[in-house]
């Protein structure tokens, strides 16, 4: 069946607070896709976010953020207090202001905590026994706070730094309440997902979710599970994650995340993986892998190298893993993200495992154009694939018109036809990607609204300023679905 869908991650819905949320917003955007006849949400990745905001450097690959947790819809099940002026006012509505918006959601979960702890006991002993990385992922985070939020493997205390049996006690008795708060956040959260999730998929929506490869280095997983990582006696990575140089960068990327030790993990049956992507699967509908390659080869640097330079190739985990996902987790839905550099080991393992993977239309035009040269030019796309206008990472098809090369610009034209203006050239790549033979087409909401680069979700390799996009209340609007729902019937895809 061909479908389609949007791209927007939920901090970027409009409504109070100052960040998009789990409540009313979210469930009229699903009301939005389906008269769109889209079949498909996109988000990003849903772990509390790390350096500079972040949902790629996350504390914990299991726990949810509790910044999208919805207040509004604590009040209304009377499990908050909230009154007149509680929630946060930003003075603009489109971008997030995150450190504002932290300290105000969080006063107000803790009073929602301190008030409804107690008539959710039941509950909340119920989700600690179902989701074991809670308690670990709780007490990580209380600890943490206690030393000033430094990264774990500079805590002055060693005993719980190497999380000695005794230890873990100690803090765990002294920090009992700060430990039931995030234990309580992440019960609040996954309650308010998951209801979310139910009401998009009685509409037919599918939630399209993101999954990191990398955990982060300061995270309760490397600090709870030591063995999954490569680590020396003191728990400090001995290589860590990048890529090597290449035409956008002439050091490579230093990504920094501990690498996993996958001769360690094979003799587990990969216990860890497995039970990660459970919860993946339990989340969304599918699950898009960011850096797949890493599966066939991945990109191992030294710990304290200066640069990406001093990297070396690897051979990852390959068919094993995946055999195993097969046999443990059947009806796992994954999507591959193979963009960049493809050798023949990362082709044999695509080509075995059969996953869809991703095309880019801004991608398809200059460098390679109509020659074999540009994967992702357009004309060369097939079935089994999930086509983009463009991706989280790069800048808006309009901001992408905007800056383009009079050469790159003409090659889209002869290819997609002629256009005017950047807004006419926008609504030809998206006619492009839903007509295209891919499967899944997705469109980021930003190309949809037709929205230049000051709405672009991330630049990489820039430390500010990243993941605040925020969509206008009232911007996907009847008309809106109307029009994409012609879009969608032309292309077979509502």
């Amino acid at each position: 069946m061909r479908k389609s869908g949007l791209l927007l991650h939920i901090s970027s819905l409009p409504g109070a607070g100052g960040i998009g949320t789990l409540g009313k917003e979210a469930y009229a955007f699903a009301d939005f896709l389906k008269k769109s006849g889209m079949k498909i949400w996109q988000v990003l990745p849903m772990g509390p976010t790390g350096y500079g905001e972040s949902p790629y450097q996350s504390s914990s690959v299991f726990a949810g953020n509790p910044m999208l947790i919805s207040l509004e819809a604590l009040a209304e099940e009377g499990l908050l207090t909230l009154n007149p002026g509680d929630l946060y006012t930003p003075a603009q509505a489109e971008k997030v202001e995150f450190e504002a918006v932290r300290l105000n959601k969080e006063m107000l979960l803790r009073r929602a905590f301190e008030e409804s702890e107690a008539k959710l006991a039941d509950e909340l002993a119920a989700f600690v026994k179902e989701n074991d990385w809670a308690e670990d992922f709780a007490l990580f985070t209380a600890v943490k706070r206690s030393f000033g939020n430094n990264m774990w493997t500079k805590w002055p205390d060693k005993a719980i730094r190497m999380r000695e049996e005794e230890a873990v006690k100690k803090y765990r008795a002294e920090l009992d309440v700060e430990v039931r708060y995030h234990i309580f956040c992440q019960y609040i959260f996954f309650r308010q997902w998951f209801a979310l999730k139910k009401y998009c998929n009685e509409l037919g929506i599918e939630l399209f979710g993101d999954m990191p490869i990398y955990c982060a280095e300061d995270s309760a997983d490397t600090w709870t599970h030591p063995e999954v990582f490569q680590l020396d006696k003191n728990r400090i990575s001995t290589r860590v994650a990048g890529v090597p140089p290449d035409c956008f960068s002439e050091d490579g990327q230093l990504w920094g995340n501990p690498l996993y030790d996958w001769d360690r993990l094979s003799k587990s049956n990969y216990g860890w993986w497995v039970e990660r992507m459970r919860a993946m699967g339990k989340m969304y509908d599918l699950v898009r892998v960011d850096h797949f390659i890493g599966f066939a080869n991945y990109y191992s640097i030294p710990y304290g190298a200066a640069t990406a330079k001093e990297g070396k190739w690897i051979p990852g985990p390959g068919k094993k893993l995946f055999q195993t996902f097969r046999k443990e987790l059947p009806g796992l839905n994954i999507i591959a993200e193979d963009l960049g550099v493809q050798n023949q080991c990362v082709r044999d393992l695509l080509k075995f495992v059969g996953y869809p993977g991703m095309k880019v239309a801004t991608f398809g035009f200059g460098g390679g154009g109509e020659d074999d040269e540009n994967q992702h030019f357009p004309g060369t796309w097939t079935e089994n694939y999930v086509a983009y206008t463009g991706t989280h990472d790069n800048d808006t098809t309009i901001g992408w018109l905007n800056t383009m090369d009079e050469e790159t610009i003409q090659s889209a034209k002869d290819y997609l036809g002629d256009f005017e203006t950047a807004e006419e050239g926008v609504e030809l790549f998206i006619a492009c990607v839903l007509n295209s033979p891919c499967k899944i087409a997705v469109i980021p909401m930003q190309d949809v609204l037709h929205l230049g680069g000051e709405a672009r979700m991330n630049l990489p390799g820039c430390a500010g300023g990243n993941w605040a996009w925020r969509m206008k209340p009232g911007a996907a609007d009847e008309a809106l679905a109307a029009h994409l729902h012609a879009l969608n019937v032309k292309a077979e895809r509502a």
